[in-house]
């Protein structure tokens, strides 16, 4: 019988031990349904739960998106914060939610320590309220989409030129929405719609369809309406 996990070698940047993570087959990523801001629901197994990779000797945790060159101060920060105080613990097999939990917000303080890429950092905020979302823990699902929506908000100020902008900001339009910031939600909707300079039609659908979500939130939250404007 085929197992949903499989092995594979990683070397950590950090100590350049190598070790095994596993990763979910894809036979066996059967998801049910997507949210609005991309958070996948999987029948059985989760593949999100395997996505960082945990160094069992010194406890760097990372993800494939994660830079794998250290500066001295760097090592030297990570040696402090993380390493000294690492028993060996071993990450590489079946993972609990409490599992995911601890080895994503691992990898938070190690991107932190690091000084990663923003867009890494925010997304590791953003797959963390989705890990909270599972578990219907509303009030630390609503914390940690405001820290991923700050965080984009700063992705989009410092790193636009490397990513769609489009996705960006309808991700930015989006977790507004959710956290009830109604206007500046169709703000961001309607920049997408509106910026000639957008091809991407997906988006462009996407945010026509969540701004009339945002109008439908405001009237069920009576909210004034005067703010929302038109589309065109």
């Amino acid at each position: 019988m085929v197992e949903p996990l499989f092995q594979v070698k990683v070397d950590c940047a950090n100590c350049e031990n190598p070790f095994q993570t596993s990763r979910v087959r894809p036979s066996f990523k059967k998801a049910t349904k997507t949210d609005t801001d991309f958070c996948i629901h999987y029948k059985e197994t989760n593949p999100d739960y395997y996505v960082v990779r945990v160094c069992p000797f010194c406890g760097y945790a990372s993800t494939e998106n994660s830079t794998t060159k250290f500066t001295d101060e760097q090592r030297r920060a990570l040696m402090e914060r993380i390493v000294h105080n690492w028993s060996y613990k071993d990450y590489g097999t079946e993972r609990s939610w409490e599992d995911a939990m601890y080895t994503y917000k691992l990898a938070l303080v190690c991107a932190q320590l690091r000084n990663e890429k923003g867009r890494v950092i925010a997304g590791l905020l953003h797959h963390i309220a989705w890990l909270y979302r599972y578990k219907n823990d509303e009030q630390q699902e609503k914390r940690f989409l405001q820290f991923a929506l700050d965080a984009y908000k700063s992705v989009l100020e410092t790193e636009s030129d490397e990513l769609n902008n489009a996705r960006l900001m309808y991700l930015i339009g989006e977790l507004s929405r959710r956290l009830k910031h109604y206007g500046e939600a169709v703000k961001w909707f309607g920049r997408v719609i509106n910026d000639k300079r957008i091809a991407d039609a997906g988006m462009i659908r996407a945010s026509r369809e969540q701004w009339i979500v945002t109008r439908e939130d405001m009237l069920a939250d009576k909210v004034e309406l005067a703010e929302l404007g038109s589309l065109d």
